[in-house]
């Protein structure tokens, strides 16, 4: 089987916990990977990954640090997965997702040598998501493409081969590390979902906070008008669902 990363940062030990006493219950090896702190980072640092104009120009939201801290996490999994040349992919899992009893099977299943996926993402909010393709798994689980990928990376494999490209081009970023997913056209990449879905949300409790709040910490310490963000996010979806629409029906790569 692949192996399994766990992105944690230092000061969360409950979510550690929790996860290890998830993944040992299931027999799953995995190894932490040491998360990167957003707000331990200095303004040069943050200037060095975060591309900010093009954010205000194609973004949602502008990216608060917990954000930037997490995408240069799953940068650090990508890396090792990509150093690791005796697995051809491995598992990444953030530390606050709830393990499904069948788990430990699906990553079974899905530890092939030659996947025709290069991403799989094992959670979707959607429990009843629009597949263009759809197959069977095994144990009564089923994997395909999805037309819209799901947002949340709380679990996901990835190729080695993928991981590489993924952390030698991760920088500059403007997105979220899941949004930046969901436009799997520009990364060129193959996503594919587990229904149903082998991880789910556990815990959001954190020593260091969440980004959820982070997020509407810093709306309100801007005085974001909610009308401005509405307009923008509106503006976002707009163009979102017309080039997901030409990739997914207009010949683009699915």
């Amino acid at each position: 089987m692949w192996p399994s990363y766990i992105i944690n940062l230092e000061d969360n030990v409950t979510r550690l916990r929790n996860s290890s006493r998830q993944m040992d219950a299931q027999g799953i090896d995995w190894t932490r990977v040491d998360g990167v702190n957003g707000w331990a980072m200095t303004e040069e640092e943050v200037a060095a990954v975060y591309a900010s104009d093009e954010n205000a120009r194609r973004a949602k939201h502008p990216l608060v640090r917990p954000e930037i801290g997490c995408y240069l996490s799953h940068v650090r999994a990508w890396q090792m997965i990509a150093a690791d040349t005796a697995h051809p992919g491995g598992f990444i899992f953030e530390d606050d997702f709830a393990a499904a009893p069948e788990l430990c099977r699906a990553l079974e299943l899905l530890s092939r040598p030659d996947p025709d996926w290069d991403v799989v993402k094992l959670f979707s909010f959607d429990r009843s998501p629009r597949m263009v393709t759809d197959a069977e798994l095994g144990d009564g689980m089923r994997i395909g493409t999805p037309y819209r990928v799901p947002t949340c990376l709380i679990g996901y494999g990835i190729t080695r081969e993928a991981a590489a490209r993924l952390s030698e081009t991760a920088t500059p970023f403007f997105r979220p590390v899941d949004e930046d997913m969901k436009f799997f056209w520009e990364k060129d990449l193959r996503i594919a979902l587990v229904t149903p879905p082998p991880v789910t949300i556990g815990s959001q409790e954190a020593e260091t906070g969440t980004i959820s709040g982070t997020r509407r910490s810093e709306a309100r310490r801007r005085r974001l008008s909610g009308v401005f963000r509405v307009l923008k996010n509106i503006r976002y979806q707009v163009s979102y669902e017309a080039q997901l629409r030409y990739h997914r029906l207009g010949g683009g790569k699915a």
